[in-house]
């Protein structure tokens, strides 16, 4: 099992970034793909036509979004936290902590974690 953390920035202030993340049909707008989300802690989610799956574990609205991914039979839960930070001007600083990738996916979560989850959602509100 491996641990991510990583920072990205999104020219966007917290609160639409958020409302990006949790919200079906602007997850579709970035994404490009069909979304199940709902901020409702204990909701079940699914991204990317179901290839990311899980549990949503806690909201703060406008400021963080704990999940529960889940990889199959694995010992101990994969768990993502998003945390947004207000940035200067309109734009946010995205704090991402992915905890417990199993090994065999690291690469592919990690170049999704850059390329089509966050740099997807960069590019959504580039300038």
């Amino acid at each position: 099992m491996a641990n991510y953390k990583s920072y990205f920035k999104i020219n966007a202030a917290p609160e639409y970034v958020y409302k990006a993340l949790t919200n079906a049909a602007t997850i579709q707008l970035w994404s490009g793909s069909p979304a199940t989300m709902e901020p409702i802690e204990g909701s079940e989610f699914a991204l990317w036509e179901e290839s990311i799956t899980g549990k949503n574990l806690s909201f703060i609205p406008d400021r963080q979004i704990v999940q529960e991914w889940d990889f199959g039979d694995q010992e101990h839960s994969s768990i993502v936290s998003i945390t947004l930070h207000k940035d200067k001007g309109e734009s946010t600083s995205v704090e991402l902590k992915h905890t417990n990738i199993p090994d065999d996916v690291y690469e592919n979560i990690v170049d999704g974690w850059n390329l089509n989850y966050f740099g997807a959602l960069a590019e959504f509100y580039r300038e």
